[in-house]
């Protein structure tokens, strides 16, 4: 019985259970771009995985079947969910829940990072922009 919890730490330990590894600080921006950036970090039928960069903003959409969540790695914006508008900034984590809509506008004078954790998987057809 001691064997198992010793091979349960040395698979831990090592790794062996994380199909992919990534350190924050490898994923930088590669080309220019305007205003977004975003790169696909993982993805499968039932979630999907981006780290998003914003210079200014994100214009007020919504997505039909997907509760998005958002870890903030850098910058400080003002996010508006429906009718609530909150400051986020290194270290937040929000949950954006299906049908909400949502927009960013960018505070800081760097761009926003995030990583953006999607469920299930997001392929880009049930986002829906609103006025």
């Amino acid at each position: 019985m001691k064997i198992i919890p010793f091979i349960c730490c040395v698979i831990v330990s090592t790794g062996l259970w994380a199909q992919t590894k990534s350190a924050i600080s490898d994923f930088q921006p590669d080309q220019d771009y305007d205003n977004i950036l975003v790169k696909k970090v993982y993805s499968d039928t039932h979630t999907s995985t981006f780290v998003i960069w914003i210079k200014k903003d994100v214009k007020p959409h919504k997505h039909i079947k997907h509760t998005e969540q958002v870890l903030v790695l850098e910058g400080k914006a003002n996010v508006r969910f429906d009718d609530k508008e909150i400051i986020v900034q290194k270290g937040d984590w929000v949950t954006i829940p299906e049908q909400t809509i949502h927009a960013v506008k960018v505070l800081s004078k760097i761009p926003l990072k995030v990583i953006s954790v999607q469920t299930p998987e997001f392929k880009g057809e049930d986002r829906v922009f609103v006025e």
